[in-house]
């Protein structure tokens, strides 16, 4: 029988422009979709830790997190 022990996983998540409306609100969306996807991460109580953030020139944001799978253990790879 196998048990897992510690599990994590590593994402990189590109929040992109909607297309059709202007950039600036269309940047300003992606950064709101950005604080939105953390916000809910925290009230899930799932731990991560932003390893890389990036805003590209279009005003999209790019991140790179390690976060919690399935409320395993996870400290060796977030800490």
């Amino acid at each position: 029988m196998k048990r897992i022990i510690s599990a994590c996983l590593e994402q990189t998540i590109h929040f992109q422009l909607k297309e059709g409306i202007e950039k600036s609100i269309a940047a300003k969306n992606a950064k709101d979709d950005y604080e939105c996807y953390k916000k809910q991460m925290e009230r899930s109580n799932v731990k991560y830790k932003k390893v890389k953030k990036k805003e590209q020139p279009d005003g999209s944001i790019i991140i790179k997190i390690k976060k919690q799978y399935n409320n395993y253990k996870c400290d060796e790879y977030i800490n």
